[in-house]
């Protein structure tokens, strides 16, 4: 089987992959946020322990970098199983999957990353493994060609999205646990890096965790990030130590501001106030206008930026809001059609 199949992190920065590995937390008591699905958890968890079987299909959904992939590990934990590791693109034929699955042992559970992404022969194969955990295999080809039906040890399917409505019908009925993670507050990132800081072997005082916090836009990751790109600069610029001026001008530095727009977010907003005087503007147009893939604008900068209030979808593209002209010190055009008369 190809190596990654089963590890979408091949070919990735290995110190930055351990660094990452090491900050999530493994047990579910650790885990820090989203108190509802962590009480749901914890009941479907328990009752899987109890009756002694797998625990139910579980998909996922949120934006990128909300623990997704950590809750996989810990449900693999808690139920002291393996976790196997893959994602939808790396599946492209049905044979692939089937070869993860026949690898798999009693209990185990099977993460896919960017579930939405598997293709539809890849689906097809992953639907009778769900319900009655058998699947289908052509041996040979053409008029000799046979199918031969092997049955599969009990296992638990973790799927993760970014774009739940991209999930077919059929595949989410078939998770006995659909949940939606939601951006985290700022006491819980600032919990979240006094941790990761105590890990890292950092010294962090309170001020200091609560400013990177503050302007992790609602993302563990991103938190996490923010912390060592400041660490970095209170070892090259400070003492080593970290309060809320070194968190403020070492984030200042890297381009980091005060609510947590970056250099992109930032050039978004540009290219939609001023280049396009507010819009609406289509999606594709806008990340041409700063040099994005339209996924990534829209995955990854345009969620914090709608929740913030800075942008709105509209049928006609996109468009921006007051905020977002205060924010950048601009004074916002009057629209089409303002500050007139019914007869002018």
């Amino acid at each position: 089987m190809r190596e990654e199949f089963l590890d979408p992190g091949v070919g990735a920065d290995p110190d930055e992959e351990t660094v990452e590995a090491g900050l999530r937390p493994r047990a579910l008591a650790e885990f820090v946020g989203q108190r509802e699905l962590k009480e749901h958890l914890d009941v479907v968890l328990e009752a899987a322990r109890r009756r002694e079987q797998a625990v139910d299909h579980l998909l996922f959904a949120g934006p990128p970098g909300l623990g997704k992939t950590t809750l996989a590990g810990i449900v693999a934990t808690e139920m002291g199983v393996h976790l196997l590791v893959t994602s939808g693109p790396a599946l492209e034929r049905a044979g692939d999957l089937a070869a993860i699955l026949t690898k798999l042992e009693e209990g185990d559970v099977l993460f896919i990353d960017e579930i939405h992404r598997l293709s539809r022969a890849v689906e097809e194969i992953l639907y009778p493994a769900m319900e009655d955990f058998q699947i289908d295999i052509v041996v040979g080809k053409g008029p000799a060609a046979s199918s031969i039906r092997l049955t599969l040890p009990r296992f638990t399917l973790v799927g993760a999205t970014t774009r739940t409505g991209m999930i077919t019908g059929p595949l989410r009925d078939r998770f006995g646990l659909v949940a939606r993670l939601d951006y985290y507050d700022a006491d819980e990132l600032q919990a979240i890096v006094t941790r990761a800081a105590g890990i890292l072997d950092v010294h962090i005082d309170t001020d200091g965790a609560w400013e990177i916090a503050r302007r992790s836009r609602g993302t563990p990751r991103i938190a996490n990030r923010l912390l060592r790109r400041v660490r970095d600069y209170a070892e090259v610029r400070a003492d080593g130590a970290i309060d809320a001026g070194v968190a403020h001008d070492g984030l200042a530095l890297f381009g980091v501001d005060d609510i947590g727009l970056d250099k992109v977010d930032r050039a978004l907003l540009a290219a939609l106030c001023e280049q396009f005087r507010g819009g609406p503007v289509g999606l594709s147009t806008l990340a041409i206008s700063v040099g994005e893939q339209p996924e990534t604008v829209e995955d990854v900068y345009e969620p914090f930026l709608i929740t913030q209030g800075f942008i709105a979808r509209t049928p006609r593209g996109r468009v921006a809001m007051p905020a977002a002209y205060r924010h950048l010190g601009l004074t916002e055009p009057a629209r089409h059609g303002e500050h007139r008369g019914l007869f002018d």
